[in-house]
C-alpha cells in the first residue's frame, strides 16, 4: 500500500491539503519504508490547489493531511484514493492509520 503524508516539515502532518507544497511518500507492507519526498508547485495564496496534490499523488492509495475540501474530495474518490484527516507526527500518523487499517481487516 502506498500513502501520501501533508506536512511542512517531514516531520509532522500539520498542513491542509490545498496547501503542500510537499508530501511524504511511503510504502507499507510488512513494514514501514520511506519512498521519496515529492515538490508540488503551488500558490500558497490561491484557494482550491487541493487537486494538483491530488495528481501528484495519483498512484497513492491513501492520502494524509490535517484538512481537505469538498472539491478535492471528489476528485480523490475519482482515481480511487482514500482521503484520511488526522494530526500529529507523521510516525503517529502512519502507525494509526496502519493500526486501523489491521483492526477493521481482520
Amino acid at each position: 500500500m502506498r500513502l501520501a503524508i501533508v506536512s511542512s516539515d517531514g516531520v509532522n502532518v500539520d498542513l491542509h491539503l490545498g496547501k503542500a507544497k510537499s508530501v511524504y511518500i511511503y510504502d507499507w507492507q510488512d513494514e514501514i519504508k520511506f519512498i521519496e519526498k515529492r515538490n508540488i508547485d503551488i500558490d500558497v495564496n490561491s484557494k482550491h490547489q487541493g487537486n494538483m496534490v491530488i495528481k501528484v499523488c495519483s498512484d497513492c492509495d491513501v492520502l494524509i493531511s490535517l484538512k481537505y475540501g469538498f472539491k478535492t474530495k471528489i476528485l480523490a474518490d475519482e482515481l480511487e484514493i482514500k482521503l484520511v484527516m488526522d494530526e500529529g507526527t507523521i510516525d503517529e500518523v502512519l502507525q494509526r492509520y496502519i493500526n486501523h487499517y489491521n483492526f477493521m481487516h481482520n
